[in-house]
C-alpha cells in the first residue's frame, strides 16, 4: 500500500492506494480530511443594501468589480465579472438602479448563488 496526501478544492484527504491487483485500477480509500478547509468568508453586509440582487452565476473566484456603490447602472450592465474554469463571466444587473451595495473583492471565492451586490 501507499499513502498519498491529496488536496481537492481545497480539502486535504489522506488517501491509502492498494497494490498487486491485476484486474484493473487500484480502489482507493480516502481517510477523514486531514486538515480542514479555511472557513468560509463570513457574508459581508451594508446598511444600505438594495432590494435588487445581483448574484453568482457559478461558483468561482472574483476577478474583478466593475460596478461602484452609488453609480447608476442599467439592465444587462457588468457590476461583477468572475472567473469559472478559467473563464471569465461577467455578472449582469437583472434590471436598471443604482449600485447600493458591493458585498465581495476581488480575489473572493463564491459560490453559485452568492449575493455580489445588490441594486436599488
Amino acid at each position: 500500500m501507499k499513502n498519498y496526501t491529496i488536496t481537492v478544492n481545497g480539502n486535504v484527504y489522506d488517501v491509502t492506494v492498494e497494490e498487486g491487483q491485476s484486474t484493473g485500477a487500484a480502489p482507493a480509500r480516502a481517510a477523514a480530511p486531514a486538515v480542514k478547509a479555511p472557513a468560509a468568508p463570513a457574508k459581508k453586509t451594508s446598511a444600505g443594501a438594495g432590494s435588487i440582487k445581483v448574484e453568482a452565476g457559478a461558483a468561482g473566484k472574483v476577478l474583478k468589480i466593475n460596478a461602484n456603490v452609488g453609480q447608476s447602472v442599467k439592465k444587462g450592465d457588468t457590476v461583477v465579472t468572475i472567473e469559472s474554469m478559467k473563464m471569465e463571466i461577467p455578472m449582469v444587473a437583472p434590471a436598471d438602479g443604482t449600485v447600493a451595495s458591493v458585498d465581495v473583492a476581488a480575489g473572493d471565492p463564491v459560490e453559485a448563488g452568492t449575493v455580489l451586490a445588490t441594486l436599488n
